[in-house]
């Protein structure tokens, strides 16, 4: 009998400070380019950094630099967790 692992993708907004994944898709098209630009591009690696005291906003490190993201447009970045 063969064993499949399947990672569950979860959102970029539901990490813990510290964790860490790889950014899979977006799921919405408005915000789509503007994460582009800032260097949320599929395939990179993201880090939850900070949290705010009132759970918004939240501070990532992506593409080499850090960027602070509301909490709705983090709910748009699909990610695969990594630890």
């Amino acid at each position: 009998m063969y064993q499949y692992l399947f990672r569950m993708a979860t959102r970029l907004s539901d990490l813990k400070p510290g964790q860490k994944g790889i950014i899979k898709e977006f799921t919405s098209n408005e915000i789509f380019l503007k994460l582009m630009e800032m260097g949320c591009v599929p395939g990179e690696t993201v880090m939850l950094e900070q949290v705010a005291p009132l759970g918004d906003p939240i501070a990532i490190y992506v593409s080499g630099y850090h960027l602070s993201l509301r909490i709705n447009e983090a709910e748009h970045i699909l990610i695969d967790t990594t630890n």
